[in-house]
């Protein structure tokens, strides 16, 4: 029994909340005393509610739930509301803002929620108070460093989450060999999450950053088309061909990154086989990657090459590629399903390797699809898996060569052989008998 159930007894439950809410009510409190004290009139700014009054809002609100009166915690917050309207109308010739009064209305709401749920109640008191506090950070971020693309990018990437993918159908396709729609939309809404995180760490990282990473978050789209832009920046700028080898390998890294995400969307169960495989491969390729930037920043310390490239223009989602990607994968979806029941394994192979020899996306999320509907075991997915990426490994290497010249595709060749020859060799102990 703890201490509070011996003081109270059937009380104790009231009393934890009453408690939550007086700690919740001072923690909003205080950084409200505090933001009194840097505005007008010989440094304090005088608003009506501070420490104390919003300790009170918030036993205020406890004790209105926990009276348990009907109707008593609707009249509590009509007067909260009133009460702050009166304060915003006295001082709204100081400050226009509204921040202070719906803050003592939200610690009212929040003292309710501290007797209900004091394990929600609690936490809820802190972000407030973390968002009250971060007023400075917040306008500086929305004022200076948030561009209007990316506003625009971030909402409809907040749109397609919450409105778009709730809605999309959970039952099994026949038409597109047995995925779901479901799950198609959420490995699109990968791809473009997958975009906006490496977009937000060129842009916090800086261009700094080098070439390696920026191949890194690209090779998340395209690994293709990654190696194809590195490839002519090296040509263009010989000086610069290690630190673009390196964002060349990086993003193979990202290939088997990415297909690890995939499985483990749409098929969880059977991702776990492959792991092992694309743990070998990213270690490869991440490893050489690291060693090529590694040598690159010591030609830029030496002052030998110039500076890395910055990050991308324009808004961090690249839906024009993500929907060429979902028309891909919906194609491919087909072909693999029909080739496979048509001609069993040695149909599913040859048309994984066809159509990796375009994308590495497509044939990995088909064979997820077959295997999470039962139609091919986990060992066949992960030899597919392999089939696609080396056929695709190829398609790499060529324009590594053709854009880059001999030695860059040397480099890059080398290590997308040596990543898949350990991640076949990884599957051959697997499977072994």
């Amino acid at each position: 029994m703890s201490l509070l159930e011996q003081a109270f007894g059937a009380n104790a439950a009231l009393a934890m909340g009453l408690l939550a809410a007086l700690g919740s009510g001072l923690l909003i409190g205080l950084e409200r005393e505090r933001h009194k004290g840097r505005g007008h009139r010989g440094g304090r700014e005088l608003e009506p509610a501070g420490l104390r009054t919003f300790t009170i809002s918030a036993l205020a609100g406890a004790l209105a739930h926990g009276m348990a009166v009907p109707g008593l915690v609707a009249v509590g917050a009509l007067a909260v509301t009133v009460l702050a309207a009166m304060a915003y109308f006295r001082s709204s010739e100081r400050d226009p803002g509204l921040t202070t009064e719906m803050a003592l209305l939200a610690t009212y709401l929040i003292g309710v929620l501290c007797v209900q749920a004091p394990l929600l109640g609690a936490p809820a008191a802190v972000t407030l108070t973390a968002l009250l506090s971060a007023r400075t950070a917040l306008h500086r971020f929305a004022t200076r460093l948030l561009r209007e693309d990316e506003l625009h990018d971030g909402l409809l990437l907040a749109a397609l989450v919450l409105v778009v993918l709730p809605i999309m159908p959970t039952e099994p396709l026949p038409w597109l060999a047995g995925m779901k729609a479901h799950s198609m939309m959420g490995l699109l809404l990968l791809l473009l999450g997958l975009q906006a995180v490496g977009y937000v760490a060129l842009r916090l990282l800086g261009a700094q950053t080098g070439l390696a990473l920026s191949g890194l978050m690209s090779g998340l789209v395209s690994s293709t088309a990654t190696i194809a832009t590195m490839g002519h920046r090296a040509k263009a700028e010989p000086h610069l061909q290690l630190a673009c080898a390196s964002g060349a390998v990086m993003s193979t890294a990202a290939t088997w990154l990415q297909a690890c995400l995939m499985l483990f969307a749409m098929a969880p169960q059977a991702a776990g086989k492959f792991l092992p495989l694309g743990a070998a491969g990213m270690l490869v390729a991440g490893a050489a990657g690291l060693l090529l930037a590694r040598q690159a920043r010591r030609g830029i310390k030496d002052g030998r090459v110039s500076a890395p490239t910055k990050p991308q223009q324009g808004g961090p989602l690249r839906l024009k590629e993500a929907a060429l990607i979902a028309l891909l994968l919906s194609a491919v979806a087909v072909l693999v399903s029909w080739a496979e029941k048509k001609f069993g394994s040695s149909g599913l192979f040859a048309a994984v390797m066809l159509a990796g020899l375009a994308d590495a996306h497509s044939p990995v999320a088909s064979l997820a699809g077959l295997a999470q509907a039962g139609q091919i075991d986990q060992g066949l997915m992960c030899k597919g898996v392999l089939a696609a990426i080396a056929s695709n490994s190829l398609t790499r290497a060529v324009t590594a060569w053709l854009t880059g010249g001999r030695r860059f595709a040397l480099i890059v060749a080398g290590v997308l052989l040596s990543s898949w020859a350990l991640a076949a060799a990884a599957l051959w102990l697997i499977l072994r008998p």
